[in-house]
C-alpha cells in the first residue's frame, strides 16, 4: 500500500511509483470514480474526436472517388 498526505489547499502528490504503474505524466488527468467499495483514481483517457466518425463511410468503401465527388456536384458525368 502506498500513502500520501492531503495539504491544507486538497492537494495530494501522487507517489512515483503509482505515477509510474498508472502511466501518468504531467498534465495527464485522472478521475475520482465512486463505487460500492469507495472510490478508485484512474487515469482520464481522452477519446478521440473523430471516434464518432469511424465507419460512416463505410458503404462507400471501393466506389472511385472522382466519381463520389462528381455526384456530389450534381454532375451525371466527369468533366474532362
Amino acid at each position: 500500500m502506498v500513502c500520501t498526505k492531503l495539504t491544507s489547499k486538497g492537494q495530494v502528490t501522487i507517489p512515483k511509483s503509482v505515477r509510474e504503474r498508472l502511466g501518468l505524466r504531467a498534465g495527464d488527468e485522472i478521475e475520482f470514480v465512486e463505487d460500492e467499495a469507495g472510490f478508485r483514481v484512474q487515469k482520464r483517457v481522452a477519446t478521440s474526436p473523430f471516434a464518432k466518425y469511424r465507419g460512416y463511410l463505410r458503404d462507400l468503401a471501393g466506389r472511385n472517388p472522382d466519381e463520389l465527388v462528381e455526384e456530389m456536384r450534381g454532375h451525371s458525368s466527369p468533366i474532362t
